[in-house]
């Protein structure tokens, strides 16, 4: 039957959109205000909404420096935006229901489960506390190791160490990549210990809450199986996947860049950016070399990195590491002449496989047009050589995955090419998938059945 107007209205995906807008347009507003930047005057309304969308969406991409152009009040903004990002604004507005002691409507469960991705939504409060509880603290821990570096090793005083401290702790868990640094964290690359807790919490924020959630019910001390219990598919998959892709990600970077962007470091810490930079990508937005003066197939590797992502119910954007793994292994099994597709003993669906394509496609449907629109957009830069398309490529796929990277472009870019990231942001944060369901959601049940007939493909 197909849904009417208050049907659509009361969709998880309408109220996922709306939940990602509102901070958006709130955002825009404050840091507009004459208080939210250094100099006191008012900033345009296209620099806000640039800014807040990035901030909401946890993408990073700033068309102004944080940190020099920015008040306190306005840093404390984008800071409050991208914790509202990265932890889901419906998974806060929630949990505050459960705390003042309201009961959960079946709309919220339903909203909360198509964001999370869980199919049960019976231990939905308990996952709740614990991603609430988790999440602030490791920020709290993150914020303890990069505040005693900033102190020891850069001369901060504790209160400025601390501000700092804060802010990336939170960007680097939200997956945001918003630095208060000008060049990122490209100043701050010797220190080793520095940038590998931000590489962990990016790593740990992008795993996803439901991975975390199991992980900390596992009894890994436990020498019986089954008293140790049993990690899920889905667990198994996203941890697996996130260890090679951060592999293959420092290995091609540190081949590529080892006697070029790394060249003026010493090998250890040739290493240690090596595998941040492997890390930043998924979907962080973080950098300790400046992107425009990588190789080529540097950027080509990080592009392929941003494009697949971090793991479902986390901060991070992308079409996700189990869409990738599925849609690779129904290709292999496609090979091998297999009906099936199969992962660790398992059978995977043809509803889930029919799922991932159409993540997929839609993904790279949603890049190719925003990418098309750019280059029209932006000819008379690009025919000025200005940037090149290359650049701009790389700008729409680091926008699409929410990731951040820049060549530096984006303060070049007309304002009909920042809304069109501003749009690729947006998508990326509320998924291709999600924005095809709320143009068609109209459920049609066919009550004719076509013969069929095969076609030649291939």
């Amino acid at each position: 039957m197909p849904l009417n107007n208050q049907q659509k209205i009361k969709a998880p995906q309408w109220l996922i959109i709306k939940a990602v807008s509102a901070p958006i347009i709130l955002g825009a507003v404050l840091l507009m205000l004459p208080p939210a930047s250094r100099g006191g005057q008012w900033t345009d309304p296209l620099t806000a909404l640039f800014m807040a969308t990035s901030a909401v969406c946890v993408t990073g991409h700033t068309v102004v420096d944080p940190g020099t152009y920015f008040s306190h009040f306005g840093q404390l903004v984008l800071l409050g935006l991208f914790q509202l990002g990265g932890l889901g604004f419906m998974t806060l507005a929630t949990t505050c229901l459960i705390l003042l002691g309201r009961r959960l409507s079946i709309q919220s469960e339903r909203t909360l489960t198509a964001a999370l991705g869980k199919e049960q939504a019976k231990e939905l409060r308990r996952l709740l506390y614990r991603t609430i509880v988790f999440a602030f603290a490791a920020e709290a821990l993150g914020t303890l190791i990069l505040m005693s570096r900033l102190i020891g090793s850069h001369g901060f005083t504790a209160g400025r160490a601390f501000f700092h401290g804060v802010f990336h702790a939170v960007s680097a868990f939200c997956n945001a990549g918003f630095s208060l640094y000008a060049q990122s964290l490209i100043d701050l690359r010797t220190d080793k210990f520095f940038i590998l807790a931000i590489a962990a919490l990016v790593i740990l924020g992008g795993l996803g809450f439901l991975v975390i959630n199991e992980f900390a019910r596992f009894k890994f001390w436990r020498e019986n199986r089954m008293a140790r219990g049993r990690l899920s598919l889905h667990t198994q998959i996203t941890v697996r996947a996130t260890l090679v892709l951060i592999v293959i990600g420092f290995l091609a970077f540190a081949l590529l860049e080892w006697d070029a962007t790394l060249a003026p470091l010493d090998v250890s810490n040739r290493l240690a950016c090596a595998l941040f930079q492997s890390v930043t990508p998924r979907t962080a937005g973080f950098a300790v070399v400046d992107m425009a003066q990588t190789h080529a197939a540097t950027r080509f590797v990080t592009m392929l990195l941003m494009f697949i992502g971090g793991s479902p119910g986390s901060a991070a954007g992308g079409i996700k590491t189990t869409t990738a793994v599925v849609l690779l292994f129904t290709t292999l099994a496609m090979i091998r002449g297999k009906r099936e597709t199969t992962l660790l003993g398992r059978t995977i669906s043809g509803q889930l496989v029919a799922a991932s394509l159409s993540i997929f496609l839609l993904a790279l449907a949603v890049l190719g047009v925003l990418y098309g629109l750019l280059l029209v957009s932006e000819e008379q830069a690009l025919v000025a050589a200005q940037f090149t398309a290359e650049g701009l490529l790389f700008e729409t796929v680091s926008a699409c995955g929410t990731v951040g990277l820049t060549t530096g472009i984006l303060p070049q870019l007309s304002s009909a090419g920042k809304l069109l990231i501003m749009l690729g942001m947006f998508i990326g944060r509320v998924g291709p998938l999600t924005m095809a369901l709320v143009v068609g959601l109209k459920e049609t049940r066919s009550l004719v059945r076509f013969p069929q007939e095969d076609v030649n493909i291939g």
